[in-house]
């Protein structure tokens, strides 16, 4: 895993990067969360969707909620990118409807479109 550090509105940003799927559940996104602060300091990530588990984006495994709250919980803002049209499920299309109109977590198509919107969070 590995992370590129970028400063945009006076905000540093976090930008994830791996081969391998790094949250797949509770403790990983937890320990996702220690690691990127440790290593640069950021309470804002960008995470590419291809490095969370597909079971995440099916909403009767309550994988999303668990995980997302331990972002909230620890004051982290996170912006999941990639395409998200393939999934056809209503419920999720709110959820991520919903979370795009709050303050904390967002799922965009583009990491500049993640990087941008982070980075103008108070």
């Amino acid at each position: 895993m590995e992370f590129k550090k970028v400063e945009t509105a006076g905000e540093s940003v976090a930008i994830v990067s791996s081969s391998e799927i790094v949250i797949s559940d509770v403790q990983s996104a937890l320990d996702l969360i220690a690691t990127v602060h440790y290593e640069t300091g950021c309470n804002r990530i960008v995470l590419d969707k291809s490095l969370i588990t597909e079971s995440f984006f099916d909403l009767k495994t309550r994988l999303a909620g668990e995980i997302l709250q331990k972002f909230i919980n620890y004051h982290v803002k996170i912006a999941i990118i990639g395409d998200f049209s393939i999934y056809t499920s209503k419920s999720l299309k709110d959820f991520i409807y919903e979370s795009n109109n709050g303050k904390d977590i967002f799922f965009l198509p583009t990491k500049e479109q993640a990087i941008d919107k982070l980075g103008m969070l108070p």
